[in-house]
């Protein structure tokens, strides 16, 4: 990691919005100069809106100026330390779009003695102030990145303090117990115990449970951030790729009446009532002897265990109840999940002169009936991934959705497995200690108690430059 990025007392300035031309720029500086580096360029023509002067969170309309030139008019918002995002003097120049402009106006600061920002050291600076702690810094950026209402949710509770405090009513629980432990070791030639074990296994069984609810949250947190993924599945030419540009709502897919158009896998997402789906339309399943046709038919089988639901298409006026029925019992011998669910979709309903003969067993399966050419009762399948998805309501419920945080409470939870046995052994209370400690370590590795430059590193890279 950039050791620059400690260095939290010189000034650093970046482009804030996306680059290129738009409606407006924003150029961000922090640090102690921020506000001598604007005054040096922004001329007011008024006293009382000299930038090492106003108040803070306060807004002032000027000009941007290098020398007699006018680089543009614009208005500068100043934040002052504490009460900023990061703890540091802030200062925002909001300007004009022009791609010329932002870099006239970046190029003027780092000449005054500023120097370009990286990835994600604003936000840095401010865990390193103590303004946030590490779970709440690595929620901005899946603020910033959050492509529908759910991950949107995730991550404003998860900037909130939610989780932080929780992990931090877990630690506080194992440091209590730790004291003792310890302070047995101070009098370990006496042969005292200073925790009772009894409440000690109590305590444990509850941290470990608490921990084990937390895990078991990954699973709907990791959907609510990343989306649903569906594979669409079935025989060639029973209408997967229409149905794909029906769900979209766009001509997503290459429609053809040739088999076998459909090679390899097509992705595209869309959030339905808040909830991200990632449809997967894949190569059309049959015996070929074609080489390309076969490996992406290898593919579909890889994305059929990659999804969460499996929408089984079929053609409703030529497919047999048999030929059904195999085909789901095929599809359910490729999945490593058993319990996968398999939605049964009878497609080109509108070529239909009367009820199949299989009607009856299409009902016992669940089957919804659509027409993918003319967009008819595609709804019902939106609901039904809806249903499928039992994201509902999460209220105060904690989420663990970031697998960093995952894996941490997975060594957390071994930790303390390891001082259950460890007691059940009767095993010297320094060898106990030692397993505590270590669980503290995978707790405190959550919201930056303990860390290490290469942690930080790999966590603030992945912001964009200007946040």
């Amino acid at each position: 990691m950039n050791p620059a990025l400690f260095n939290i007392n010189d000034t650093i300035c970046a482009l804030s919005t996306p680059a290129g031309t738009g409606a407006i720029g924003v150029i961000r500086l922090s640090g102690p100069d921020s506000v001598a580096l604007c005054r040096m360029f922004f001329k007011s023509g008024s006293a009382a809106t000299d930038p090492e002067k106003v108040a803070s969170h306060t807004v002032h309309f000027g000009k941007f100026m290098d020398r007699d030139q006018l680089i543009d008019e614009v208005l500068v918002t100043v934040f002052r330390n504490p009460h900023s995002y990061n703890g540091q003097d802030i200062v925002e120049i909001s300007c004009h779009g022009s791609v010329y402009i932002q870099q006239r106006i970046l190029e003027l600061l780092l000449s005054a003695g500023a120097r370009l920002a990286e990835p994600g050291e604003f936000t840095l600076r401010g865990f390193l102030n103590g303004k946030f702690d590490l779970s709440q810094a690595e929620a901005v950026a899946d603020l910033i990145a959050s492509t529908s209402e759910s991950s949107h949710r995730l991550a404003m509770s998860q900037m909130r303090g939610g989780f932080s405090m929780k992990i931090g009513e877990l630690r506080a629980r194992l440091v209590d117990f730790a004291s003792l432990i310890e302070l047995e070791l101070d009098f370990s030639e006496e042969d005292v115990e200073f925790a009772d074990r009894t409440a000690l296994f109590q305590l444990l069984e509850k941290i470990k449970s608490e921990i084990d609810g937390l895990k078991s949250s990954f699973a709907l947190g990791n959907v609510m951030k990343h989306g649903i993924p569906v594979a669409i599945v079935g025989k060639p030419n029973v209408g997967k790729s229409t149905l794909l540009n029906a769900l979209l709502n766009e001509e997503r897919a290459i429609v053809s009446e040739i088999p076998g158009t459909t090679r390899d896998a097509i992705e595209d997402t869309i959030s339905i009532q808040g909830v991200t789906f990632r449809f997967i339309d894949t190569a059309g399943l049959r015996h070929s002897s074609d080489v390309i046709e076969n490996i992406g038919i290898g593919r579909t089988y890889e994305k059929m265990n990659q999804a969460s639901v499996v929408l089984y298409i079929f053609d409703i006026t030529s497919a047999t109840e048999k030929e059904i029925d195999q085909a789901i019992a095929e599809i359910r011998a490729q999945l490593e999940d058993p319990q996968k669910q398999i939605i049964p979709v009878a497609n080109k309903t509108d070529m239909l002169m009367q009820a199949p003969h299989s009607f009856k067993r299409l009902v016992e399966l669940d089957t919804l009936f659509v027409s993918a050419k003319r967009n008819e009762n595609i709804n019902l399948i939106t609901e039904r991934l809806l249903k499928s998805a039992h994201l509902g309501e999460t209220g105060d419920q904690t989420i663990v959705y970031s697998l960093r945080h995952y894996e941490a409470l997975t060594r957390a939870a071994q930790s303390i497995e390891s001082i259950e046995k460890g007691f059940a052994d009767n095993i010297p209370s320094d060898l106990i200690a030692t397993d505590i400690r270590q669980a503290l370590h995978h707790l405190g590795s959550i919201t930056g108690e303990v860390t290490n430059d290469e942690l930080l590193g790999n966590i603030f890279g992945k912001f964009c430059i200007g946040k």
